[in-house]
């Protein structure tokens, strides 16, 4: 599983629209940023409480790039990401990881087959800075928002 120290994986994510690939080690090569794994799009705990709380937190605009992941197709995402705002004024970055790639190279995948159909992102939220992972945070039970709270995360 990915650790402290480590660099962020140069594998490409999908932001926007299908060919606009992105390597999120290059985005956060230089200053803070965030990377917020969720297990499924519009299911209840992610859309309920744990993205809506970085959403509406103040303290989200300060911790810099912050992407939310979803191993789900950018279409997906996409409607998703609208349904928390409109204009993204949390500047909030949504992001499809469609095979899972980028959150297997980071170890975080669980076989969710029974219940997702496939491979999902476990809850975790990774702070970097400068490229080096500074903080990891996994939810022992991806149906909960514990750890992961924004609140837990970049303090109270």
């Amino acid at each position: 599983m990915v650790k402290v120290g480590d660099s962020i994986p140069s594998v490409p994510v999908t932001i926007s629209k299908p060919d606009n690939k992105v390597d999120l080690s290059q985005e956060l090569a230089s200053g803070k940023g965030v990377i917020i794994g969720v297990p499924a799009a519009f299911s209840p705990t992610c859309s309920n409480s744990h993205v809506p709380g970085w959403v509406a937190s103040h303290k989200t605009g300060s911790a810099g790039k912050v992407y939310v992941l979803s191993v789900n197709d950018i279409f997906v995402v996409n409607a998703w990401a609208k349904s928390f705002e409109k204009d993204n004024t949390s500047k909030i970055t949504f992001v499809a990881d469609a095979g899972g790639d980028f959150t297997g190279a980071l170890d975080l995948l669980f076989d969710a087959s029974g219940l997702l159909g496939n491979k999902r992102a476990k809850r975790f939220v990774v702070t970097t800075e400068d490229g080096k992972v500074t903080g990891v945070h996994v939810e022992p039970d991806p149906s909960k928002v514990t750890v992961t709270d924004v609140e837990k995360v970049l303090g109270s």
